[in-house]
């Protein structure tokens, strides 16, 4: 035995609940919903404007509709019989953690409690043409479901569906994570962690699996996806909802891990997601981080089919390189990096553009091995960090020049920290590079009371993109001063 750990029951949240123009594309499907997937359809009054949708329509017309790509949906079960699903469902890319056995079928209620996980799969591969539902985004692809969030999860049971046939799945979406409450900080445990490591490692032939996770509904609570680990592992994508009208939406959770944004609903005024539902229904309510992350889901797909040859890191450059920024560009808060990528806390790289991914896919030389370098910093002596006030931390960095570890381009900077703290609501955390980009790697939150301060909690930005390491790097934690609680 090299190692033993006893399992924590935890608490995993879903990340939902929460003037039709017209369009070129109303003709293209016969399904009932299919005109009223504003996210799909090409809105625009103006040709020479942005594109206002996913850009997906165009990938149809050559021939990319997910065939031969496998996802699966980690959630509270899957209705594999509904007749808008079925078709796609993939028994053998299935299966229940909760009750132990094959059958992802969620448990029925009065409530529709457990049908985020049939509306998130629906979103991926509802059948086309069929006069059922809507459409999904990768149609053609097979769909299957890990049945885990009925219920509270551990480590091990994570790690369990996280790591499932890893031999045939490409993508796992998920959308879901620790309590969005403005004071939980949680990160996967050691199994998970590994078992996300595995993934990018061996899964697709070892190319890696491309793990989509929703970047959170906490922003009410104060939340900031800098306090969730699963947001920050380099082996996730992590995606945010931008509204119908191009804005961050009063839900969501900004933090330097999001890669990009995919539409959702907004506000009062704008539509939601049109989807599946229990029992051989239909809904146009879906909502959410959780309905983002499914759109980005199918839209990996589209991009696994056109180049299955892709690594896992290859599909994070290109969604570097193809996000949009002019759709969401009302937003404040956009900046250029070092390298000349646009970033943004709310949207990361900006809103996805399935065709612009698609075809820079086609003759993209896939990106060398990973490097890692490590870089020790600590405080010489006591510092002490009082309220009202900040710390800064500066250090030079080679880059680790001249030896295996070597980077030359930053793709994502972790950093992990140690602070110590009365109240953990109260700190802040930012970073500056040499080429001067700065990136706030977490907020503080008004509702988190904990008295533990940063023990180790790792941070991850996408801010520093396709920089060079070298140089000073500055490290600043604050703390504030004082905190109304109006909850």
């Amino acid at each position: 035995v090299e190692w033993l750990e006893p399992q924590i029951w935890r608490k995993r949240e879903k990340r939902g609940i929460f003037s039709w123009l017209k369009s070129n594309y109303r003709k293209v499907f016969n399904d009932d919903l299919w005109p009223k997937e504003w996210y799909i359809h090409d809105y625009r009054r103006q040709r020479s404007g942005p594109v206002l949708d996913l850009n997906v329509v165009p990938c149809y017309k050559e021939g990319i509709q997910g065939q031969g790509v496998h996802i699966v949906v980690v959630d509270d079960g899957l209705e594999k019989d509904h007749v808008d699903i079925r078709d796609n469902y993939d028994a053998s890319i299935s299966c229940d953690l909760n009750d132990g056995d094959g059958d992802p079928t969620p448990r029925y209620d009065d409530f529709g409690t457990n049908s985020h996980g049939t509306k998130c799969a629906g979103e991926i591969a509802m059948v086309a043409n069929n006069q059922v539902c809507g459409v999904g985004i990768a149609y053609k692809a097979k769909i299957g479901g890990i049945r885990l969030l009925d219920g509270p999860t551990n480590d091990l049971l994570e790690s369990t569906a996280l790591s499932f046939r890893l031999d045939r799945i490409d993508i796992f979406s998920n959308s879901w994570g620790p309590s969005d409450d403005g004071k939980t900080m949680e990160a996967p445990g050691k199994l998970t962690t590994l078992a996300l490591e595995k993934g990018a490692n061996e899964g697709r032939n070892g190319r890696g699996i491309i793990y989509v996770f929703a970047s959170g509904n906490g922003k009410l609570y104060g939340d900031n996806c800098g306090a969730d680990g699963y947001i920050n592992s380099i082996y996730t994508v992590a995606i945010a909802s931008a509204s119908q009208e191009g804005k961050a939406v009063f839900y969501g959770e900004r933090c330097s891990a999001i890669m990009a944004a995919a539409y959702s609903s907004g506000n009062a005024r704008n539509e939601m997601v049109a989807t599946t539902n229990l029992n051989n229904t239909c809904t146009l309510r879906h909502t959410g981080t959780s309905a983002a992350a499914p759109l980005a889901a199918g839209i990996m797909a589209l991009l696994i089919q056109a180049n299955p040859k892709l690594s896992w890191r290859d599909v994070q450059h290109l969604i570097a390189l193809t996000s949009e920024v002019a759709p969401l560009a009302a937003n404040s808060e956009w900046s250029q990096n070092g390298a000349g990528f646009w970033i943004s806390p709310n949207f990361g790289f900006g809103l996805l553009n399935a065709h612009r991914l698609v075809q820079a896919s086609r003759n993209f030389q896939t990106v060398p091995k990973k490097s890692i370098c490590i870089v020790p910093v600590s405080i010489r002596g006591n510092t002490t960090l009082l309220k009202g006030r900040e710390t800064s931390v500066r250090f030079r960095t080679k880059g680790c020049q001249g030896l295996s570890s070597e980077i030359n381009y930053l793709e994502h900077v972790q950093f992990k920290v140690f602070v110590k703290y009365p109240r953990r609501g109260s700190i802040s955390v930012t970073t500056q590079s040499p080429a001067g980009t700065r990136s706030i790697l977490l907020e503080e939150r008004f509702k988190d009371e904990a008295t533990s301060g940063l023990k180790g909690w790792s941070m991850t930005s996408v801010h520093f993109w396709g920089e060079s390491p070298i140089g000073l790097w500055t490290v600043t934690v604050r703390a504030r001063v004082s905190h109304i609680n109006i909850f």
